[in-house]
């Protein structure tokens, strides 16, 4: 492993704007939306004002000293949102760290934190098309309500760790 998957720090908070960018689902033949996407109330809501509730947990992955993925979950009223009890999970990575086994092992990371503090379990939402559905699958996620272009996920954090 030439990576390390570690918590983020507070001066690091800043960097999940970049990932939530990320995070964005673009269909191929598709433009990507503007880097302002980002400021909508419904996106900023997964970053602004970070680290300071006591449900914000975020790891990165660092290769060669630099981030290259981040995953992090906060209870917020977002796409995922199943409850005020559920944390919801957003997690990306650059392009050219995909498919690489950085992502399964931050998502890994991160389940096993939720699960160390006492979650029962943890939600996301997924597009349909996007491939991190297949991940999120091989990680014990089920599919908690369908909609039209999304999926919202649920992991039960009490059955057990990572099904990969």
């Amino acid at each position: 492993m030439d990576y390390r998957i570690r918590e983020i720090r507070k001066a690091e908070y800043c960097c999940l704007e970049e990932f939530l960018y990320e995070a964005v689902f673009v269909p191929e033949d598709v433009e990507p939306p503007p880097k302002s996407i980002i400021t909508l109330p419904e996106l900023r809501i997964y970053t602004e004002g970070f680290g300071q509730e006591p449900h914000d947990r975020g790891l990165v992955a660092e290769k060669n000293g630099k981030i290259v993925g981040a995953v992090w979950t906060r209870i917020m009223e977002d796409y995922g949102h199943i409850d005020e009890k559920t944390p919801s999970l957003a997690m990306s990575l650059y392009p050219a760290y995909r498919g690489k086994g950085i992502g399964t092992a931050l998502l890994r990371e991160m389940l096993a934190l939720l699960a160390k503090d006492g979650y029962a379990r943890v939600s996301l939402s997924v597009q349909r098309a996007n491939a991190a559905v297949r991940l999120y699958q091989t990680a014990g996620f089920c599919v908690w309500e369908e909609k039209e272009e999304e999926l919202i996920m649920v992991k039960d954090l009490k059955s057990g760790g990572f099904h990969a």
